[in-house]
């Protein structure tokens, strides 16, 4: 049997959303920690010093709430945080304030290529610091340096359920995860600022004996690429101990990205190893009915709404609608384009070719991109004033410049040329310049037709109106 049909992978995300709050969790220190000097946002609160008490956040609690219905889970209106107690030198308090009892939310879901993955849970709970180390190798030598600014910044946990069928279906989830994060204003989802942080749990069935192998957890995976290639070296590791008749140790592996592959970190520890007991500081926490009624109204229309939206008001195709859609900002510059040229599918091509291009090319910041560009060029390729390869080199230039396309025609003398009178007199001198060749052409290679029409754009500099000079060239050397 096929080693793909017989091995299939579970696979189960346990995702760490950090929530864009102003404050952290528990105090009033900002949680906007990014790119910050070491130790600069930081309280008694946050670093654990003896006597200081937590206050949660109640901002931490809409953005949990909006996330969770968004991603049609059971709200619960009776929450509380419980202390999740290990050592580890970027935790000052020696234990993490977390939701283990009793959650925010459970028992949602988020379609992926038409299947159901279901969420069991997430819960609200506290960031720990950074350890910033000095070396490649923790040696005599070497030492490390604590960074606390990120303890005490909110993070919402979400856990599926081991529904994911592949490594490939598990990036899907992240990326799809991410598209609603960043519409419903929960998070910037950005991974590689740890906005958004991945642990993938993957076992084997050999379905062929319906044996299957332990569970093992893989975290520092910091893109969405490397989780579905972390998975994928896991998946034929593990494989590989099946088809040896090996156990698959149960333990945590950390992604290796300069060698791509997974190394072992340690055992995997059992929930009970973390001692959980109610947080003493804080009381439980209960939402009524109005208060989360009221976020339920601030979410507006998500990422998979707005897909089947486009696709029937604007007549598009699927694939490229997830494309103008995934990033809620690109999907709102699409409908004010579309709002002001009335051309949906003209303007989708310029996305989808010209302007994906161009953010592939240079920083997307460093461009001037609005609705009124695309209309500019759009209209200048209607009334004949430009051909659409002209277009886009004006196009490109607007996006570089912050100028409209209108003044780069007008300034760098870019009009269309579309003189009947001159455009033919240029195409009987190529044609009289190459008798060869219209011979050839006469004789049925009609290839050349193409050489010809270049021939006289060469010769106009490519200003020639090339529906003009398609339908000379076709009356002079047809008849």
């Amino acid at each position: 049997m096929e080693k793909a049909k017989r091995y299939k992978p579970v696979i189960g995300l346990e995702i760490h959303v950090q929530l864009s709050t102003k404050t952290k969790a528990f105090c009033n220190c900002s949680a906007d920690v990014f790119d910050l000097e070491p130790n600069t946002s930081i309280c008694p609160v946050c670093t654990g010093q003896p006597g200081a008490l937590p206050v949660p956040s109640m901002e931490m609690f809409e953005l949990g709430v909006r996330l969770g219905l968004a991603l049609n889970c059971k709200i619960n209106r009776f929450s509380r945080f419980d202390r999740k107690n290990y050592f580890y030198p970027d935790l000052p308090k020696g234990y993490q304030i977390t939701q283990f009892f009793y959650p925010l939310a459970e028992h949602g879901f988020l379609e992926v290529e038409g299947k159901k993955v279901r969420i069991r849970r997430i819960h609200l709970e506290e960031d720990a610091g950074k350890l910033m180390h000095a070396g490649d190798n923790i040696t005599e030598a070497d030492y490390s340096l604590v960074d606390m600014n990120r303890c005490g910044v909110p993070l919402a946990e979400i856990v599926t359920e081991p529904d994911i069928e592949s490594p490939e279906q598990a990036r899907i989830f992240m990326e799809k995860l991410r598209s609603i994060l960043r519409y419903i204003g929960v998070s910037s989802g950005d991974m590689e600022k740890g906005a958004m942080r991945c642990d993938a749990n993957i076992s084997v069935v050999d379905t062929l004996t319906g044996k299957q192998s332990n569970k093992v957890e893989v975290k520092n995976m910091n893109s969405f690429r490397f989780v579905e290639k972390a998975l994928e070296y896991e998946y034929e590791r593990i494989v590989e101990h099946l088809e040896k008749g090996l156990d698959v140790e149960r333990e945590t592996r950390g992604w290796n990205l300069s060698t791509k592959t997974t190394v072992s970190m340690r055992s995997k520890e059992e929930a009970h190893d973390y001692r959980y007991f109610p947080e003493p500081d804080i009381p439980p926490v209960v939402l009524d009915d109005e208060f989360i009624e009221k976020i339920k109204a601030t979410i507006g229309e998500l990422p998979e709404q707005r897909l089947k939206r486009f696709v029937e008001t604007y007549g598009l195709n699927t694939k490229e609608v997830w494309a103008l859609v995934e990033d809620k900002e690109i999907g709102d510059l699409y409908e004010e384009a579309v709002k002001k040229s009335g051309e949906p599918k003209e303007v989708a091509n310029w996305f989808l070719t010209e302007l994906f291009r161009l953010y592939g090319e240079y920083e997307k910041e460093k461009l001037f991109v609005s609705a009124d560009t695309f209309v500019e060029v759009i209209n200048l390729i209607k009334d004949g004033t430009i051909s659409r390869n002209m277009a886009k080199d004006v196009f490109q230039e607007s996006l570089l410049t912050g100028k409209m396309p209108k003044q780069i025609v007008e300034e760098k003398g870019l009009k269309q040329i579309d003189d009947t009178a001159l455009i033919e007199q240029i195409a009987k001198k190529v044609i009289e310049s190459h008798p060869k060749e219209v011979e050839t052409f006469k004789a049925g290679k009609e290839g050349l037709f193409g050489f010809f029409v270049g021939q006289v754009m060469k010769e106009l500099k490519g200003k020639a109106n090339p529906k003009t000079v398609n339908e000379i060239l076709n009356k002079l050397l047809r008849n």
